[in-house]
């Protein structure tokens, strides 16, 4: 049986994955380059491909029995063949939330103390005091209450900002959040936040889900953030927003097409700041993927329930609901 591999290990992730798998499965290190070739002969696979991969032909191979995403966004796996099979699959969901956290505030930070002119000004070596904005006493709403959210809203309430959230299961209300609203009051929220923040997956409902009457719903003057997926947003919504400065600023970790195109306006905004997908970035990344795939191997293993599950359907593991 094969294991095969798609994300950044070195040698001890390889040889960590041998060991939790036994003499029962050969571990092939597909990487990018041979994941195309590689994984229909996958009896299960673990990573995140980026480039274009045979999902039909695996799943009509009938070999796979279980997906691990080595990312918290399924988008690049659960495409229609594997969402109407049996194959579970499960995410990396959670295991970032500290590093998308950091991602945000320094977006938002930068956004709200306007870095993006004093940077300008010190490539001009011009050290004059230009006016900035404040977080401390904001209302900040977060759509999307997950792992990601979550983290967001403990390391925000120090600020002491009043949070609002939305989410599709909105229970388990964090002491820091002042109200967690289901996903249908989303216009509720942005009417009423300051600072809207994107912490939500890609699924067939939210994409696109911003679009003209979100941006305009929200108040003039409010700054956005994005560090969900690009496609959350309509770019040319979003652009539009700025233009007429209904938006004072954003801070954007994803892009509606990625790499942003050099043409985009985006980047001729001096009140944005752009970063490249890079929130989920951190020096133990790979370590801890390798730690949680070799957990859930020794459970599948077992027979055990695997570790964050994902609704094919909605994207993501659904938290249990309150008894």
């Amino acid at each position: 049986m094969n294991i095969v591999l798609c994300y950044q290990t070195v040698p001890a992730h390889v040889e960590q994955i041998r060991a939790a798998a036994g003499n029962d499965f050969n571990v092939i290190d597909a990487g990018q380059e041979g994941i195309a070739a590689a994984l229909p002969t996958a009896d299960i696979y673990c990573g995140h491909a980026k480039v274009p991969v045979p999902w039909a032909e695996t799943v009509d191979a009938g070999r796979l029995k279980w997906i691990q995403s080595s990312a918290a966004g399924m988008d690049h796996c659960l495409v229609p063949e594997v969402i109407a099979s049996d194959i579970p699959v499960t995410s990396a969901s959670g295991l970032f939330a500290n590093q998308v956290a950091e991602q945000t505030m320094a977006l938002l930070l930068g956004v709200v103390r306007s870095l993006p002119t004093f940077f300008r000004a010190q490539v001009k070596k011009e050290y004059i005091r230009r006016p900035t904005g404040d977080l401390h006493g904001k209302t900040v709403g977060i759509v999307g209450l997950g792992g990601n959210g979550r983290r967001l809203a403990e390391i925000l309430a120090p600020f002491q900002v009043r949070i609002l959230a939305t989410d599709l299961c909105p229970y388990d209300k964090p002491d820091c959040v002042e109200q967690l609203w289901p996903a249908d009051r989303l216009n509720d929220l942005l009417a009423e936040s300051d600072v809207v923040i994107l912490a939500l997956p890609l699924n067939a409902d939210t994409r696109y889900l911003f679009d003209t009457d979100q941006f305009a719903a929200m108040k003039t003057g409010a700054i956005f953030i994005n560090v969900a997926r690009g496609q959350v947003v309509r770019e040319s919504a979003l652009i539009h927003a700025l233009e007429t400065n209904h938006l004072s600023a954003a801070g954007v970790d994803v892009a509606e097409l990625e790499p942003l195109p050099p043409e985009s306006p985006l980047w001729d905004f001096e009140n944005v700041i752009i970063t490249p997908h890079v929130g989920a970035q951190g020096r133990t990344r790979n370590d801890d993927v390798t730690d949680l795939f070799c957990e859930n191997l020794r459970r599948f293993r077992a027979g055990e329930p695997l570790i964050n599950v994902v609704d094919k359907r909605l994207g993501f593991p659904l938290r249990p609901a309150p008894q």
